[in-house]
């Protein structure tokens, strides 16, 4: 969430950065006007509470004098009566207020390309060895199911389209794949492994900006507060929620591996074929708490943890830095990671995000009231969040298969899962 001084102490750079995602700027002045409305009331307030007070003086004056009072009384107890009904004006207002800015995306970094879309994404790099085998590739469906290690049949008997069941081997890969990075994250990376809940509550999802804009992305629980994870960056997150914080305990750097839910709204008929959108799907996820002044240095090193799998995989991918057009709610930059699935579009190869790495500076923690109190003194700050995947098991799971089939159908393990496989090279 904005802080609303700034925003209305830097309104012309507030518009013009919000302008550059896409946003009616015109829409500020709504802010504008509730901001002044609120001050009026608050004033109006102060002013009748003043009154009051001197009116409180005197009426002990005449009691004191023991004078006729009742008149004098009469007028406080209107007053009071109408101080009632302003403090109930000034919080409808002020929570038309709150929701109005909680709804507004965060600023974003002045590096981030201007863009309207995925089109405007700009290509940072190109990572690995791109193959190019004799015979035509196939996709991950076409592989999973010839080898009877994917199957979306049964799934639409348990619960309908958009997902699957994985057998067998393909199991056990899925499994392989968690296991490996979660182990490169806490082991050689530095980030503390958690298990959190799977299910949360309406104001976990606010603190890092789901609700209340998106709430028809969510699965909700039937008469109870209490919402499916879309993602682990979720509760992760909001770990330290209502805290202070020192310091000396920056960064702080947290992964959990877990199942996410996501409703697809608005994806209607995209990506209906195999693993790529599903309702749900696992992850391992990256979220660090940082100091103000490195988290952008922290955004780079994050993105390279996250980099490491696909290296280690030896899978071919790209970078991309998105646009001021195709950026979160909560990010002011992100990266996606884009790896490369030969198999995709027929046999002719596509670029899919795996990744996506942001730094949310206080956005976040604004709304989550999370701070650190600084060594040399002074008022506590709020921290900047980030988060990361690393990565999207799933779709790491359709790179793996896509990038290591042979002409035969069959699929070769990477050397980095050998540990993992229980002596399995191959899926044949």
């Amino acid at each position: 969430m904005l802080d609303l001084k700034f925003v209305l102490s830097q309104f012309d750079l507030v518009q013009a950065n919000l302008a550059s995602q896409g946003v009616d700027p015109s829409s500020l002045q709504s802010l504008v006007k509730m901001d002044v409305d609120r001050r009026e009331v608050i004033q109006k307030v102060e002013n009748l509470k003043a009154e009051k007070n001197q009116i409180s003086q005197e009426i002990s004056k005449l009691l004191k004098d023991k004078k006729d009072a009742s008149e004098v009384i009469q007028q406080t107890k209107e007053m009071t009566a109408e101080i009632k009904k302003l403090d109930q004006e000034l919080s409808g207002i002020e929570e038309k207020l709150n929701l109005y800015i909680s709804s507004i995306p965060n600023l974003v970094h002045e590096s981030v390309p201007i863009g309207k879309g995925e089109e405007g994404n700009i290509e940072v790099r190109k990572e690995g060895t791109f193959a190019h085998p004799k015979f035509k590739m196939k996709d991950h469906v076409e592989l999973g199911e010839g080898l009877g290690i994917l199957n979306f049949e049964e799934a639409s008997i348990l619960s309908g389209s958009r997902f699957s069941v994985m057998k067998g081997l393909g199991a056990r890969l899925e499994r392989a794949l968690a296991q490996f990075m979660l182990d490169l994250q806490t082991e050689e990376h530095g980030y503390c492994e958690f298990h959190t809940p799977f299910l949360v509550n309406a104001k976990t999802l606010y603190g890092t900006g789901q609700l209340p804009k998106f709430r028809e992305d969510l699965f909700k629980i039937e008469d109870r507060d209490l919402f499916l994870i879309p993602t682990a960056e979720v509760t992760l997150t909001n770990l330290n929620s209502g805290q202070i914080l020192k310091e000396e305990e920056l960064p702080m750097k947290s992964t959990a591996y877990t199942p996410c839910f996501r409703s697809e709204a608005g994806s209607y008929g995209k990506d209906t074929r195999g693993l790529i959108r599903q309702h749900q799907f696992t992850k391992v996820e990256l979220v660090r708490y940082e100091h103000p002044e490195r988290s952008y240095e922290a955004l780079e090193e994050m993105l390279g943890h996250a980099e490491e799998v696909l290296k280690r995989l030896e899978i071919p991918y790209r970078v991309m830095s998105l646009c001021t057009g195709d950026i979160g709610f909560s990010s002011a930059k992100t990266y996606d990671i884009e790896v490369w699935l030969p198999g995709q579009e027929e046999g002719k190869g596509k670029f899919r995000e795996i990744s996506s790495c942001s730094n949310c500076t206080d956005f976040q923690a604004r709304r989550s009231g999370i701070r650190f109190k600084p060594k040399a003194g002074g008022k506590p700050q709020f921290v900047h969040t980030l988060n990361g995947s690393g990565l999207a098991v799933g779709r790491t799971w359709i790179a793996v298969v896509e990038n290591y089939q042979q002409e035969d159908g069959s699929i070769r393990i990477p050397k980095a899962l050998f540990p993992y496989m229980g002596g399995v090279t191959e899926i044949k």
